[in-house]
């Protein structure tokens, strides 16, 4: 039940969006290239971030860049 204090965890990093431009889901909706994101989990294929929503969503890897 991690998921449910995410948003009151603290930073582990800073990522930067490098682009939105998903071949299956809608990820230009609730991420924007350019924009820095704090994470707040990370797995091996997966960041953890609060996003455009102001919920925290699971984004592959190869949409950001590490600062």
């Amino acid at each position: 039940m991690i998921h449910k204090t995410w948003t009151d965890s603290a930073v582990i990093k800073q990522i930067k969006c490098v682009h939105a431009n998903a071949k299956k889901y809608k990820v230009d909706r609730v991420l924007t290239p350019g924009k820095t994101y704090d994470v707040k989990n990370e797995t091996e294929e997966f960041y953890f971030v609060i996003d455009n929503t102001g919920k925290v969503g699971g984004f592959k890897k190869d949409y950001f860049e590490e600062l």
